[in-house]
């Protein structure tokens, strides 16, 4: 889905056959002004497409922006201000606040995490937990808050877990399966399997031909062990159960990574505002 259609399909959700609100109290001729307040501290995200959603209602929309993605912002600020038609703001704030409210939320959870482990070289990844439709626009305030991508959905990137292991027969089957099926198909996805134990990695250790292992629902303990095991031969990431309260404990073993679904699912929407401003 493109922005333009995520936007025009938001907007019919909304507004339906019309915002009679707007309608019956404004001019449609009438021109205004409103800012996007902040109003509370941290990370901000979700201004391109603030922009993008004021201009495909009324392309000549005009900005003054203030803040930019990834600023560090705090209660009181204005992020931007936008001329526009009357009813162009008023039909564009919600959704405009909904989507940045929600990107900001969540850049601002990944930057906690994400500065937790500045000092290692572990990266904190996110996951598929995403609202649907909205899964392109929350990635990217993962990024935006300090955090990357792990894959964006099950077409980019092969991930055998435990229930395509346990479905196939076994790691080894699993394993021999899909790097047929990508050299018949010619592909070349990256493979990453998940283990459940220090036997699970000897046996993907013993096969070979996948890319990344992940170490699922271990302790740090059982997580050093494996990275010791594994040797530095396949990249190596760390996966559930893990917090803003355990995962230094986490990056000391030397992951390479760590997917961190409560980065999106857990993340609390930013306070933010639009109010009219004269002009």
């Amino acid at each position: 889905m493109t922005t333009q259609e995520f936007i025009a399909a938001a907007l019919l959700e909304d507004v339906g056959s019309g915002d009679y609100s707007t309608l019956a109290s404004i001019p449609t001729d009438a021109k205004g002004k409103a800012v996007l307040k902040i109003k509370e501290e941290g990370i901000l995200a979700g201004m391109q497409l603030a922009q993008d959603i004021f201009h495909h209602l009324e392309e000549d929309a005009k900005f003054t922006l203030y803040k930019k993605d990834g600023d560090a912002v705090n209660n009181g600020e204005t992020a931007f201000a936008v001329e526009a038609s009357v009813h162009t703001i008023l039909k564009a704030e919600r959704l405009v606040l909904n989507c940045m409210q929600r990107m900001s939320g969540i850049a601002t959870l990944t930057n906690k995490y994400a500065d937790k482990i500045k000092g290692y070289k572990t990266k904190i990844l996110d996951t598929r937990k995403t609202t649907p439709l909205f899964r392109e626009y929350e990635k990217q305030a993962v990024r935006i808050g300090g955090g990357y991508n792990l894959r964006m959905g099950l077409y980019d990137m092969i991930m055998l877990k435990d229930n395509h292991i346990d479905f196939c027969g076994g790691i080894e089957q699993a394993i021999q399966k899909t790097n047929e099926y990508l050299a018949a198909n010619n592909s070349n996805l990256k493979i990453e399997i998940e283990t459940r134990n220090l036997d699970d990695v000897r046996r993907v250790l013993a096969v070979g031909n996948v890319h990344r292992i992940m170490i699922d629902n271990c302790s740090p303990e059982l997580l050093e062990k494996a990275i010791e095991l594994i040797g530095g031969k396949y990249e190596t990431e760390a996966s559930g159960g893990i917090n803003l309260d355990n995962i230094i404990s986490y990056a000391r073993t030397g992951v390479d990574y760590v997917s961190c679904g409560a980065i999106t699912n857990h993340a609390v929407s930013m306070d933010l505002s639009l109010k009219a401003h004269k002009i």
